[in-house]
């Protein structure tokens, strides 16, 4: 028997259609196998596509699954964005906190009201976990895939960190550096494979914006995006990363580091992701991350399978 499923593109990190990070989102998935969802996602041909079903036990209220042109991934920070806007806005999550399950485990996420009866998203990420620093010759490889010099590089190691799932975090010196780069994706997708890491996190602390701390752009060509515009889970690790090697200013005993970072305007979709960072108090490392922000509904549709 055909079943029709809800369908929405919603642009994630902003409130302008066309900007930001686009998902898919589909409500009420349950019915849909693996091999559906795959296609579906593939046919929308997002950096990834959230699809919302059921929980499957008391510890969270609801499971998402998140799926890229070409394969599942544990977690996605822009479609947990996308998929609790949906909810937010048809009336099963407007407020308050929810469990969600998803491939890196049940992680909490915000429902916040704000001005217009919209509402901000923010999602708690798994606790950050650092290494290993990129040896010599793999951090050879990835500045020749990047098409840059040695001093192109920023301050800090060229480290992976995860949040749920995991990216390289690549300092570089300038936005002009950031903004001309034009990796070899072959190679890039190559060295994930000897690193075990798919995506590379190219961020600068140079040239800030009023109210943006860094800017960024990311690269994860082994799993099916070329680039995406604006990535929570290079985003969250990030703000991790910034504050365990010191590369901002902290205050003795201070509980939260806030910040915002924007990326996504060499792709001319320009999105800004709100991050804080849980300090421990007697190490002054960081111990947890919450990213937050805006979504926008591009287009709704129906889908008869």
């Amino acid at each position: 028997m055909e079943k029709i499923y809800r369908v929405y593109q919603v642009d994630a990190f902003t409130r302008t259609r066309f900007t930001g990070n686009p998902a898919g989102v589909v409500p009420d998935a349950d019915g849909l196998s693996k091999a559906q969802m795959q296609a579906i996602a593939r046919e929308l041909h997002n950096s990834e596509t959230a699809f919302i079903l059921r929980p499957e036990a008391d510890d969270h209220d609801v499971r998402v699954r998140f799926f890229t042109p070409t394969t599942e991934v544990p977690v996605c920070g822009h479609a947990t964005i996308a998929a609790h806007y949906v909810r937010a806005i048809e009336g099963s999550g407007s407020r308050g906190s929810v469990r969600q399950l998803t491939g890196a485990g049940v992680l909490q996420v915000d429902i916040e009201p704000t001005e217009g009866d919209d509402f901000r998203i923010w999602m708690h990420q798994r606790p950050p976990t650092f290494g290993p620093v990129l040896n010599s010759a793999a951090r050879h490889v990835l500045v020749a895939a990047l098409a840059i010099d040695e001093q192109d590089l920023g301050r800090g190691p060229i480290e992976i960190v995860s949040t749920g799932h995991s990216k390289v975090m690549v300092p570089l010196r300038s936005r002009t550096v950031l903004d001309q780069i034009e990796p070899d994706l072959s190679a890039l997708a190559a060295l994930s494979r000897d690193i075990g890491c798919n995506g590379y996190h190219l961020f600068t602390l140079a040239d800030p914006a009023p109210g943006v701390l860094a800017h960024a752009r990311m690269f994860a060509p082994a799993i099916g995006i070329p680039e995406d515009p604006v990535t929570g889970n290079g985003n969250g690790p990030l703000g991790a990363y910034l504050v365990r090697h010191r590369l901002v200013s902290l205050v003795s005993g201070q509980g939260v580091f806030s910040c915002a970072m924007r990326q996504g305007e060499a792709m001319g979709r320009a999105g800004e992701v709100k991050v804080e960072v849980t300090i421990d108090p007697d190490s002054m490392m960081p111990s947890a991350v919450r990213i937050g922000g805006e979504a926008v509904v591009v287009f709704r549709t129906e889908l008869r399978l």
